[in-house]
């Protein structure tokens, strides 16, 4: 299923916030979201997830979700969102359990995005026991669980220190590279962004406008730190961004 944004535009009261989106997220495709701080990218992103309305345009899911969908959109966040009471396989459950599945049936998707996502061993661990990097792999696999149309990530791995980033990195390339997902990511990670987008999207500054759509024809499992053609390409996103990335800096400083 692809996802097409038409001409999306929002306010917040009298503020102009995103300006005439037009975009479309290919089915089986990463598309990150990169921009200046305050363009609008998380605003986007629940724009598209329906979290909230926008003023003016359409999100429209273009063709049919795959077999098994039970949620044609879910959400990984930044902050894991996981019940502190439930271990790893009540957090996963809990996105099932309102869709009437034998319970062999739930007991049968739990293991095996346990599986796919190497928390097999921690099952019944509960989350003060995991690390920051084992959280979000909990939260990736309860996505996983409900077989989405579009996976929503919101700077997923931007409260994680650097070398859990590079192993959750990892992760989320073994996982598309097995069973490609479509996906949305936001980040202000320029790093992440070319590791794992086939297509950036790069926005402007308030009222964030697309200023450029850069595609990134290399396998994901080909790249890799310090690679030349992906310096390259982060080194373009940044000549994008700089100047409107430190006026954006100076302007919430002021505000």
């Amino acid at each position: 299923m692809d996802l097409r944004i038409e001409n999306l535009t929002h306010r917040y009261g009298g503020m102009a916030v995103l300006s005439d989106i037009d975009l479309t997220i290919p089915e089986g495709r990463i598309v990150c979201i990169v921009g200046p701080s305050g363009c609008g990218k998380s605003t986007l992103l629940r724009m598209i997830g329906g979290l909230e309305r926008a003023d003016e345009g359409t999100v429209l899911q273009q063709g049919t979700p795959p077999a098994g969908c039970l949620n044609p959109l879910t959400y990984v966040f930044q902050d894991f969102a996981l019940l502190p009471w439930r271990n790893v396989a009540g957090n996963i459950a809990l996105v099932l359990e309102d869709h009437g599945l034998p319970r062999n049936d739930q007991h049968r998707i739990i293991a095996d995005v346990l599986a796919r996502t190497s928390l097999t061993d921690f099952a019944r661990a509960l989350p003060r026991q995991l690390s920051g990097g084992m959280k979000q792999r909990v939260a990736i696999a309860r996505a996983l669980a409900v077989n989405p149309a579009v996976m929503l990530l919101d700077e997923p791995l931007s409260a994680l220190d650097a070398q859990t980033r590079e192993l959750l990195m990892d992760d989320l390339v073994q996982l598309w590279t097995r069973q490609p997902f479509t996906a949305v990511y936001v980040t202000h990670n320029l790093a992440e962004a070319v590791r794992l987008g086939h297509r950036i999207v790069v926005l402007s500054r308030r009222p964030g406008k697309i200023r450029e759509i850069v595609e990134i024809d290399m396998p994901l499992q080909d790249r890799h730190a310090g690679d030349d053609t992906l310096d390259a390409h982060q080194a373009h996103l940044w000549q994008l961004m700089r100047q409107e990335a430190e006026a954006a800096d100076k302007e919430l400083a002021n505000a």
